[in-house]
């Protein structure tokens, strides 16, 4: 199935029905009295996160979602019938913002929540709800109020724990392979993956977490060069960034240092906060490297990018090291979960408690 993670749609709800001026008219009943019913309210739009899905190609053919109106009131007290909802089943983390104004109006974080997106119009009144003690036979009714209607665009950004970066053919699909049952399209000719593919990596029982695997950023990726920066905001919800930087190119002028180097300007360029995530190196292809010329590889790597936070050493094609950092990851990932919240600031309390004090 092809990976869409933009659509703009259109979703309409239905009208009120209108209300309904009638009197009883029976055989030897000369003042039956009002009997007009209230029309039936128009059909609403919801949004549902599904976590089955993970796309949005549903709504890149079918743009326009409008709901019936309702029924209008009949005589003999005859109320008019409701029009059916609409509910618009989303992948799970879509953000749902109108296309018009640029205001989020819904974010699907929580599988199976409805959130309302436009609301049907309520139903008019007919003369029975006129009816008084004064006004024995009125004449009034409204007609049904017309529903919400809105242009929507709609962003899915995927759920994952980890997301995994670099350039092209830098082992980012081997690696999500390895570690997790997640078969994405692997090759020896970089630009692989050309969408992010996501693999859930067992640690033990009920200990898991989810990685993203997304197209290789190539330099001017901020500014639209390449495919990764399509992609960067399936970055955001991440807990950890794992930068994977090839160690063995195949070009002898390539220098892994200034790789990795212009993978953390161009995110400092796409997002500042994103730039801001934890983020850890994984030299990968250590099994290109002879092991006599490892660890002065991997020092010499260090000293020049002067990198002082965490560093792995793997080979995602033989596995090797892969399970230390898969248990680092966890640890990591778990911790940032159960994180608390953070304490609030007194300061804003007092700036709030002398706002609110009246003026003398």
């Amino acid at each position: 199935m092809k990976f869409v993670d933009e659509a703009t749609i259109e979703v309409i709800a239905g009208d009120g029905g209108n209300g309904c001026m009638s009197f009883r008219r029976e055989k030897f009943i000369p003042f039956g009295g009002p009997n007009g019913g209230d029309g039936g309210r128009g059909g609403s739009v919801y949004a549902v996160g599904d976590r089955n899905l993970n796309t949005l190609i549903d709504f890149r053919y079918a743009r326009r979602h409008e709901a019936r109106r309702g029924e209008n009131g009949r005589g003999s007290d005859q109320f008019g019938a409701a029009a059916e909802d609409i509910v618009l089943r989303m992948p799970v983390g879509t953000i749902i913002s109108d296309a018009d104004t640029g205001e989020q109006i819904a974010e699907l974080l929580v599988p199976d929540e409805k959130v309302l997106i436009v609301k049907g119009g309520d139903g008019g009144f007919g003369n029975l709800h006129f009816k008084s003690s004064t006004n024995r036979a009125p004449r009034q009714k409204t007609p049904g109020w017309p529903g919400e209607q809105r242009r929507l665009k709609l962003e899915l950004r995927v759920l994952a724990d980890v997301g995994l970066l670099g350039l092209p053919n830098a082992g980012k699909s081997t690696l999500i392979t390895a570690i997790s049952n997640a078969r994405p399209k692997i090759a020896d000719y970089p630009f692989t993956t050309l969408h992010p593919n996501l693999g859930v990596v067992r640690v033990g029982p009920e200990q898991s977490f989810v990685v993203a695997d997304l197209p290789g950023l190539i330099e001017g990726a901020a500014e639209g060069a390449g495919l990764g920066h399509l992609f960067l905001r399936h970055l955001q919800r991440t807990h950890l960034l794992l930068h994977v930087v090839d160690i063995a190119p195949f070009d002898a002028d390539a220098d892994p240092v200034a790789h990795a180097r212009g993978i953390a300007d161009e995110l400092a360029k796409y997002d500042a906060e994103l730039a801001a995530k934890p983020r850890w190196i994984v030299l990968n292809k250590l099994d290109m490297v002879p092991e006599a010329d490892r660890g002065k590889r991997v020092k010499e790597f260090v000293k020049r990018l002067r990198w002082k936070g965490p560093i792995f050493q793997i080979s995602a094609l033989t596995r090797e090291g892969c399970e230390p950092l898969i248990r680092a990851i966890y640890e990591h990932v778990a911790q940032m979960k159960n994180a608390p919240p953070p304490e609030p600031d007194p300061r804003f309390d007092l700036a709030a408690a002398g706002d609110a004090s009246p003026a003398a």
